[in-house]
């Protein structure tokens, strides 16, 4: 295995790409290895570097010493040997293009986003071999109930890396192994990036029956209902089944849809107590990549003959094409089935 990076590179300073960067910078620092973060806004940068916070998204957590941020794309990326992606999901084809030229041709990327593409139904990791010219080798995903604040505050978690190629997914592992943050490599990058992606949607669904006022039993029949819908479209692009039943999918969807912590949870409440699509956006301080995904899932699954119910029902919700109130009518006024059949 090569050794451990000296520098590592964040894009985003957003709620997961700061907390991912304390995992990394936390498990690398004995090695003095420096994580550099690169923060949109200059006073953002300013207040990670001088009072090591990051108060807009993390409130009061510390974060250590050996994180240095930055607005300045270029310094961050110059001589990094990995390079972590921690932007929105919809703007990382734009993001890519403007710095391309400033990735060493070395670096291994790392793919934090779980998101779709609109308009090419493409996973991040496909945007990413397209702009960077990269094989899928040289590009690996982290995924898994990453519920970043109970992180931040070093509540143990485990995780998913995963890689086409073993060993690098081992050498990523190895860089973001603190005593609170267990990650298991895996190298089905399909299924592992599709049970991020679809739980946000399915997430959605819950968090509009919980703003419903229903109960517990609706919700848990969303849930495993959902992980049945995420499960055959994994399945039928190229993913595993068995990566489905572990912490990129069950476990990654049982922390979504479960938790208030889970943005995407709470957009679905939002939705559910009558507020506006327009009215959710406003009110968030953080994207719910399920709201800018859910019709490209639903794209996807069409594409390859998979029926997805639940997101369909989703992207009816948020087009304006059904209401609220109807929409568990609507899935559970379903066709009688095996279970084994489908939604």
């Amino acid at each position: 295995m090569r050794p451990t990076p000296q520098k590592i590179a964040v894009l985003g300073a957003g709620s997961w790409g700061a907390t991912f960067a304390k995992v990394l910078a936390d498990s690398c620092a004995d090695n003095g290895t420096t994580v550099q973060l690169w923060a949109r806004r200059a006073e953002v940068a300013e207040e990670i570097t001088s009072k090591h916070t990051n108060s807009t998204y993390l409130k009061e957590t510390v974060l250590p010493a050996n994180i240095i941020a930055s607005s300045d794309a270029a310094a961050v990326l110059a001589d990094a040997e990995m390079v972590v992606l921690a932007v929105p999901a919809q703007q990382l084809r734009e993001q890519l293009r403007n710095v391309a030229g400033l990735i060493p041709a070395g670096a291994v990327i790392v793919s934090l986003m779980k998101g779709l593409e609109r308009g090419t139904d493409s996973r991040m990791t496909e945007v990413i071999a397209e702009e960077l010219d990269r094989t899928q080798d040289e590009i690996a995903v982290v995924s898994g109930p990453n519920l970043a604040m109970e992180i931040a505050r070093e509540e143990p978690t485990a995780s998913v890396v995963a890689c086409p190629d073993g060993d690098t997914a081992a050498w990523i592992a190895n860089a973001c192994s603190p005593d609170y943050f267990r990650p298991y490599t895996n190298t089905d990058l399909i299924g592992v990036e599709i049970g991020g992606i679809v739980k946000n949607v399915i997430a959605l669904a819950v968090g509009i029956c919980d703003g419903r006022g229903m109960g517990d039993n609706t919700k848990a029949s969303v849930i495993t209902r959902g992980l049945a819908e995420t499960t055959r479209l994994a399945l039928a692009i190229g993913g595993k089944l068995e990566t489905m039943s572990g912490l990129a999918g069950l476990g990654d969807l049982v922390a979504t849809c479960s938790s208030p912590l889970s943005r995407n949870r709470t957009a679905g409440r939002y939705l559910g107590n009558g507020l506006t699509l327009e009215e959710v956006n406003d009110t968030m301080t953080q994207t719910a990549e399920g709201i800018k995904s859910a019709r490209a899932v639903l794209d996807l699954g069409r594409n390859v003959q998979v029926e997805m119910p639940i997101t369909e029902a989703v992207v009816m919700v948020l087009e304006g094409k059904l209401t609220v109130s109807a929409m568990a009518e609507r899935l559970l006024g379903r066709e009688l089935k095996s279970e084994g059949e489908g939604s």
